[in-house]
């Protein structure tokens, strides 16, 4: 075995940088800058001891000592380590051994090697005497395996294990080799302190990042930069004005304020390089660059040994690699924390302690990516954006608060002097009762059910506009500022691992390829629609049955609410008033326990269906799994609210002839002041719930949980902890963080919220404000989270919030309609207006509760259902009332629907339409009255164009002034030249133009 398979304190440091020069291209300035350095650093090497690594040799039974013999052919390593074990290089920040080159990338691999290495490797290197005792252990216990009596098919499994990691290993320097190819430089280090991991770090050279900066058309700064001139208009003078009032509610960030002087940016150009400034090469490309440089590098970079291609994603998903990520700037604690990016975003955003200012969002974008800072800028807009839904919902609930006296209605149900015996709500075990039992609830009622939520239903729709319009506004303008008005979504979008190992099997069922159409038919083959018809198939069915598993969960509550109250009424529970609250109370937690366990399995099914269609490339795998999450989390957290709000109490039947379901179980009904009290219940408890435990319990306790039984599992007390978090490389202390898994889940929680929020605001005024007071900690908990607990991502580009925008515009369309069939169908609005305008005496609200009972004749009973305690109330009840617009029994058509029911159904019907329309098209004027880019901004734009065509208009002017000035000279010198020597042939034809 070789040499660097063998010693695990070997680190691999190659430099190639004749490799990064593309065939053909001339030798720019850019590639040579620094060959100086370059060759001191090889020089270095060659003077240093290296240790065998062949390139080409893959035998294991080659012996370590005879390695020794070609150390001529390897390719350079380096010890990090020497012979005590103690490190040569002092432990420093994101950087190689050298302590030079800045580690842009790492790779992280399982170390696990065969028993014959393993046997061979024992005695080297390690002068511990406890590990060499181990080891001797360890080979002696091997040997004992060796006999007979070992189990052949346990012999065969570690067999087929250790060549299962030797493929590994051989991917694994098939594909670094590659790596060195494209000019990236690696240094591996397997002696850590995570037991297992080995790691390899990339670093890109100063060649390299020019070369993928021109590739991927990556917009820099210029040396030429403006004056931005703020807009004269009333609108800019407002905003220049809020700024400074606010002052010191920003973050003490540089990026954070308002820039007087802009850079000119251009897509990075090797020939054009004398634009750019290059003074301080090391800050040119930032560490989020070098990283997204470092990464497109690694997925072009392909193993073609194999059977079929594998990159990156490829190996990952094999396991070859185990993770890759960029490194963090450095720490964020510690007296020997060095100033960075992630420190000051510990300081001045991860903080609860700055809840109240605005967010660092250049930061966040510098540190962390566009496609993070649009994130956080579009929550930090829709958080700023709840502060006035708040404020008002807050006043209509004063509102009802403050004329709950003075309500006609609900002072009529709570009234004693009407002796109103109300029919029984359940069979034989339910008796009559008194309608003044139900004060409490028509008074609570009245908080959510009054005529401010109608004007508060039309605010938040224009609301939601003016929400999207802002944030359209600020996109543009965070695009202006980000350089990102150019940005397309037209680059390359690597191929998933899975969708080539498909194509690979789809190829090798090809009957019999001929050689020479071989390769074009595996570039031709991709896969169909037929090939994914039966993934559709399985997606369309699982979900119609996760939704139907839904549907039947929400009825098993239904007939839980039903049960529990006929039980309750035969118990002898005391408080009999209390009955109904309870129910509610117990199936809305009933409800939310329900929701949360679903979410997770709705997720991890939408995620497995996803992967069964194969998508071919991230994006598109991405935008398939938010629309099948959605869809379903969506119905998940909404179907037990839309029943409360369009379907309890319309499905009853009457007294005498009650809806059954399965068996004996009637349908229940609303209260008396209707289904909106119960609707705001479970509305509540689900926001506050999801709020409370599934987005911030979950995401505080979880990680605190498994870092408590982390040390509880460890030996050490936390000060051994401290040291030896001290100890450790910035790459061993981020492979210790969790894995950034996307933003899916974060757009996914607000979402919820923003329908919740908007679709039936009607019955919970209070909404925003809990929407509000949740963000405020979910924007710091977030950032606490990115900066300590997760990795690094990967710097992704973005000019918007993709497919979460139009799932936002629909939900604000489906909010309108919503509202409009709430207020029309479940609060008692309409019945009211109708009353008062068509029915009442004296066109007051007198006599409503009245006119919404009907009367029932207790003889028409059905037998069987009448109560057990007919004389509960201490009299025999004769006639009993129910709420429903029907003929008294003494009419010609006892029991059929009245002429009221009628009346208030079409002016029900009539206000969803005149409401639907009137809001839609206050809508669509407030959209189109504020425009989408602002004017400031869409002026700064053409000003850019200007300038940057004027700049190159006299970079070609200056080209062309020297090109007539070496020709002038040229012509000036040829009469003195040509009676010396003949004139030599040039390389070059010269223009034909006139002489000054």
């Amino acid at each position: 075995m070789e040499g660097h398979d063998v010693e695990n304190e070997l680190v691999r440091s190659v430099n190639h940088p004749d490799s990064a020069e593309e065939p053909g291209s001339p030798s720019l300035a850019c590639e040579h800058y620094g060959s100086p350095q370059q060759e001191v650093t090889a020089t270095m090497r060659r003077n240093d001891n290296y240790l065998p690594v062949p390139g080409e040799e893959k035998s294991l039974d080659v012996d370590f000592v005879n390695t020794k013999d070609r150390s001529h052919e390897s390719i350079p390593m380096k010890n990090r380590y020497a012979d005590d074990g103690s490190p040569l290089y002092p432990r420093q920040g994101p950087y190689f051994s050298d302590g030079q080159r800045r580690v842009d990338y790492v790779l992280t691999y399982q170390i696990q090697k065969p028993n014959s290495i393993r046997r061979q490797s024992s005695r080297f290197g390690d002068n511990n005497f406890i590990q060499r005792l181990w080891r001797s252990l360890n080979i002696r216990s091997r040997r004992a395996e060796a006999q007979p009596k070992e189990d052949p098919e346990i012999a065969a499994q570690e067999q087929r294990t250790d060549y299962h990691e030797d493929d590994k290993r051989f991917r694994r320097e098939e594909f670094e080799e590659n790596i060195l190819e494209t000019g990236l430089e690696l240094e591996m280090d397997e002696r850590t302190n995570i037991p297992g991991i080995g790691f390899m770090k990339v670093h890109a050279p100063w060649n390299v990042l020019c070369r993928e900066a021109e590739f991927m058309k990556l917009k820099m700064p210029t040396k030429k930069n403006y004056e931005v001139k703020q807009g004269s208009n009333l609108v800019e003078k407002i905003r220049l004005f809020i700024h400074k009032v606010t002052a010191p509610l920003h973050p003490k960030v540089d990026l954070n304020r308002p820039q007087s002087v802009k850079f000119l940016s251009h897509p990075f150009s090797r020939e054009k390089q004398h634009l750019f400034d290059l003074s301080d090469r090391d800050k040119f490309f930032d560490s989020k660059t070098r990283s997204s440089i470092v990464y497109e590098v690694l997925k072009r970079t392909r193993c073609t040994r194999a059977k079929y291609s594998m990159g990156i994603t490829s190996l990952l998903a094999n396991g070859v690699y185990t993770s890759a990520y960029p490194l963090h700037d450095g720490d964020i604690e510690g007296a020997n924390a060095e100033p960075n990016d992630r420190k000051l975003l510990y300081e001045q955003w991860a903080s609860y302690s700055f809840f109240y200012k605005y967010q660092p969002i250049g930061l966040i974008r510098k540190y962390f990516g566009e496609k993070v800072g649009l994130y956080f800028a579009w929550l930090g807009v829709y958080t700023q954006m709840l502060i006035p839904a708040a404020i008002v919902g807050v006043i209509v609930f004063l509102y009802g608060c403050a004329t709950v006296d003075d309500n006609i209605p609900s002072m009529e149900i709570c009234d004693p002097r009407h002796n109103i015996t109300m029919c029984p709500l359940c069979d034989r075990a339910c008796s009559y009762w008194k309608l003044v039992t139900a004060c409490g609830t028509a008074r609570a009622s009245h908080l959510f059910d009054n005529p401010a939520t109608v004007f508060f239903s039309i605010f938040m729709a224009l609301w939601a506009v003016l929400f999207m319009e802002h944030w359209k506004r600020r996109q543009m303008r965070l695009n202006y500022i980000w350089d990102l008005t150019g940005f397309g979504e037209e680059e390359e979008d690597h191929n998933r691992a899975e969708y080539e190992f498909r194509v690979m099997r789809k190829t090798i069922r090809k009957e019999h390829p001929t050689p020479k159409r071989e390769e074009s038919e595996k570039a031709k083959v991709k896969l169909t629609c037929t090939d994914r018809l039966p993934a559709y198939l399985t997606t369309v069915v699982t979900m119609v049955f996760m939704i139907l598993v839904t549907f039947a969960i929400v009825f098993g509550v239904i007939l839980y609410r039903i049960s529990i109250k006929a039980a309750l009424h035969m118990s002898t529970y005391s408080a009999q008033s209390n009955i109904r609250a309870t129910v509610k109370g117990t199936a809305a937690v009933i409800n939310l326990v329900v929701i949360i366990i679903l979410d997770e399995v709705y997720a991890a099914i939408a995620r497995w269906l996803t992967a069964l269609e194969v998508p071919k490339t991230d994006k598109s795998f991405e935008d398939r799994l938010i629309f099948k999450t959605f869809i379903l989390k969506f119905v998940n957290a909404f179907t037990p609210i839309v029943y409360l709000a369009f379907f309890r109490g319309r499905l009853v039947g009457r007294p005498g002839n009650y809806l059954y379901v399965v068996g004996s179980y009637r349908m229940e009904e609303c209260a008396h002041a209707g289904c909106l009290m119960e609707l705001c219940i479970q509305l509540c408890i689900t926001m506050l719930g999801k709020q409370l435990i599934q987005n911030n319990l979950f995401e505080i306790g979880i990680p605190k949980l498994k870092k408590l039984l982390r040390r509880r599992k460890s030996d050490l007390d936390s000060k051994q902890e401290e040291e030896l978090n001290r100890s450790l490389y910035r790459h061993e202390k981020d492979h210790i963080l969790g894995p950034f898994v996307g933003l899916s889940p974060e757009y996914m929680e607000m979402i919820i919220q923003f329908g919740m929020v908007t679709l039936f605001v009607a019955s919970f005024p209070l909404a925003p404000l809990f929407a509000l007071l949740n963000n405020i900690i979910e924007i710091r908990l977030d950032a606490k989270k990115f900066v300590m607990e997760l990795r690094r991502p990967i710097a992704a580009k973005a000019k918007d919030i993709g497919i979460w925008y139009n799932l936002l515009r629909g939900l604000s369309k489906v909010a309108v309609i919503v509202n409009a069939f709430v207020i029309s169908f479940t609060s008692d609005f309409i019945p009211r207006l109708v009353y008062q305008y068509m029915f009442s005496v004296d066109g007051t609200m007198h006599g409503f509760v009245d006119h919404t009972l009907s009367y029932f004749n207790v003889s028409d009973f059905q037998p069987g259902t009448d109560p057990l305690q007919p004389m509960h109330l201490g009299y025999r009840v004769e006639i009993c009332r129910y709420k429903d617009y029907r003929e008294p029994p003494w009419a010609s058509t006892p029991y059929e629907l009245s002429k009221e029911f009628w009346v208030v159904l079409a002016a029900r019907l009539a206000f969803v339409v005149v409401f639907q329309n009137v809001v839609m098209l206050m809508s669509d004027f407030v959209d189109w009255l504020i425009p989408d880019i602002p004017k400031d901004i869409s002026l700064q734009i053409h000003k850019e164009k200007i300038l940057m065509v004027e700049l190159f208009m006299k970079e070609e002017q200056g080209k062309r002034l020297a090109a007539r000035d070496n020709h002038n000279q040229d012509n000036c010198n040829s009469p003195s030249s040509a009676n010396q020597s003949p004139p030599r042939p040039r390389s070059r034809p010269v223009s034909h133009a006139n002489c000054c």
